[in-house]
Parts: structure tokens; sequence; C-alpha cells
């Protein structure tokens, strides 16, 4: 299960876990080459210590370099955000945060975007809803 602190990253935690998510593996020469505004490579290192102490990332030594990579897939790490998101900010509900969404609160949607919705709506409503 994912802990509570994977929505307290650090900004830099944050951009070395999208690196990662990326790349899908890397070492911290990598994720420096990867990072903005350019940290120093023993920050880049400590952070990825951080990140693996908090059990986010682990590593496996290649060589003479560790190789890093997430714990939990983007997947699994944007359903646990999605459902803490929803139910801090919108009392448990997912069609307040769709109808957020939807009414210009959140970026727009595309035309693509709202037919695909729409296709996922009609498929929930035949396989039936749960309550």
């Amino acid at each position: 299960m994912l802990r509570p602190t994977l929505l307290d990253f650090s900004r830099r935690e944050r951009q070395i876990m999208d690196i990662l998510y990326r790349l899908g593996r890397a070492t911290a020469a990598q994720v420096l080459a990867e990072m903005p505004g350019r940290p120093s490579y023993s920050t880049v290192r400590t952070q990825l210590r951080v990140l693996e102490r908090k059990g986010h990332v682990r590593h496996e030594v290649v060589g003479l370099r560790y190789v890093y990579s997430p714990v939990v897939s983007r997947e699994k790490a944007q359903q646990f955000a999605l459902r803490h998101l929803v139910e801090t900010f919108f009392g448990g509900s997912a069609e307040d945060a769709v109808a957020a969404l939807l009414t210009g609160v959140g970026p727009r949607i595309r035309r693509e975007g709202l037919e695909r919705l729409s296709s996922l709506i009609e498929k929930a409503q035949r396989l039936g809803v749960k309550s």
C-alpha cells in the first residue's frame, strides 16, 4: 500500500519521481541530466536516498552504479492520488470532481476527451454502477 507521504513530496522529489516514471529506471547521473535547474549530483543522490527511505523508490546495483526505479507503478500512484483528492476536496464524490472538470474549474477537455468520457459513462451504465 502507498504511504500517505506520497502527497508530501518536495518539489525536487516530485521532479525525480516524474523522471523515474518517464524513464522506468535510472542512475543518479541520468536523473541529474533530466532535472530542471541543475541541482548538484550530491543533491540528487541525497534525494534518491530519501525517496528510498520513504519507500517510494528502490535500487539495484549494476556494476558500480545504483539504478533506481519506482516501487509503485505510475497507475497505482495516480489511483491513490486521485482517490485522496476526491475524498479530501470533493467529499468523496466522484461526480462532483468530474463536474468541476467539466465546468471549467480545471483544464479544458478536448472533444476527443469528452467523447471518451461519454463512452465510459455509457459502458458503466450498461454494466451497472456500483453503489
